[in-house]
């Protein structure tokens, strides 16, 4: 009896230990209440949760929701202060907007918004920059950062970013920083747009380690025959590229998805040291993305890959066909030490039935993801509103 109620003192003491509640003493290798799963929800740390929106612009301990003259004052004018007086921004055209700054040691560890209109997304472009820097570390339309770059609403369920209905965008990629963040939005259009948004973060210390986050856009409209359309290029310094998203247009009929990707590391030159097999096989799908029982495309959005948007759903390998694909490297990141370059054929086949690739010259436009120690290389120049532009789709009938 005496050693089973010893035993039974140990494994409470040990369970208490694990979850955090036991008085231990503090360690700069203890717990920070970043890198948040299941498995570690129960530990304790001496992390701050901190959030910024329209209703608390600062994120400070104690001052969300005292907005007095925000843009619903009308709708809350018969309960006063506290009752969503703030929900929203108006950005004028032509403009940027300073969605938020943090000061401090800490991570952002998710971000919602939701922008009207939706169909203009490419025009509105998101910055982020890390410890003071001048140049920032992501820089991408917002649609696109959000896997959903054509302008129109398509439900994305995947681990790091998710597209809720009706045009709810979430992302959950853990953004490091040790003196501080800044996040940009700027609208690009004719037209005023209106944000919703919320970013949650954490202060706290930052490992050693912990590198950070970086996105890049790239578009190529109507890429040259034979050209390799490039997703990322001039990566300077250590890392690994955690993610891919591209929005592709089909140009000419048939089939598009032949080309491999390509992954150039280290000083890499005329071959890579990784090389896929093909598009659709590089997204985790295969047989050109096609339901053997209908004949037409099959979207998916899975946690780590997926192809959610089809515009239009049905109708196959037709010119002008729009796709919306994702892959993300959460479980194999690709780790580099010196460089990187990342790059993918447009390739389909001739339609006279020799059985021969063709090179193609599709619309393509992208984002990579990937975290390095800073400082990072400078991004080549941001496209021009005219060279984000989306055009009407219009699709060619059947031959």
């Amino acid at each position: 009896m005496r050693f089973r109620t010893c035993l039974m003192a140990m494994t409470a003491i040990c369970v208490s230990w694990a979850c955090g509640y036991a008085q231990a003493p503090s360690s700069p290798a203890g717990f920070r209440g970043l890198d948040m799963n299941l498995g570690n929800l129960c530990r304790m740390s001496n992390a701050r949760t901190r959030s910024i929106s329209p209703e608390s612009f600062t994120g400070e301990k104690g001052k969300g929701g005292m907005s007095t003259d925000g843009p619903a004052l009308k709708a809350a004018r018969d309960l006063g202060q506290g009752w969503k007086v703030s929900p929203y921004v108006r950005v004028p055209a032509k403009s940027t907007l300073t969605l938020g700054e943090i000061n401090g040691s800490g991570a952002i560890q998710q971000i919602w918004m939701t922008p009207a209109p939706i169909d203009k997304t490419r025009s509105f472009v998101l910055r982020f920059f890390w410890d003071g820097e001048d140049a920032p570390s992501v820089e991408v339309p917002m649609g696109d950062f959000f896997a959903c770059g054509w302008g129109k609403y398509c439900h994305v369920n995947s681990l790091p970013v998710c597209v809720n209905p009706g045009s709810a965008f979430n992302c959950y990629w853990t953004m490091p920083f040790r003196k501080g963040a800044k996040i940009t939005l700027e609208n690009l259009d004719e037209k005023e747009m209106v944000i919703y948004y919320q970013i949650n973060y954490t202060l706290t210390e930052v490992p050693k380690d912990a590198a950070y986050f970086h996105a890049q856009f790239r578009r190529v409209n109507g890429l040259k025959a034979k050209e390799v359309y490039t997703i990322l290029d001039g990566v300077r310094g250590r890392g690994q590229y955690v993610g891919t998203y591209m929005a592709w247009e089909a140009r000419s009929p048939g089939w598009w998805g032949e080309g491999e990707i390509k992954f150039f590391l280290d000083g890499d030159q005329k071959f890579p040291t990784i090389c896929g097999t093909g598009t659709e096989d590089y997204f985790c799908g295969s047989y050109c993305f096609v339901n053997p029982e209908t004949r037409l495309y099959e979207t998916y959005s899975t946690p780590y890959a997926g192809l959610p948007q089809v515009l239009p759903p049905d109708v196959i390998d037709r010119p002008g066909q729009r796709f919306g694909l994702y892959r993300w490297h959460v479980v194999d990141p690709v780790r580099f030490e010196q460089d990187l370059k990342v790059t993918i054929q447009a390739l389909g086949w001739m339609q006279d039935g020799s059985g021969r690739y063709l090179p193609l010259e599709d619309d393509i436009a992208s984002v990579a993801y990937w975290y390095q120690a800073e400082p990072h290389a400078k991004f080549p120049p941001f496209p021009k509103p005219e060279q984000l532009t989306i055009k009407p789709i219009h699709v060619a009938a059947p031959q």
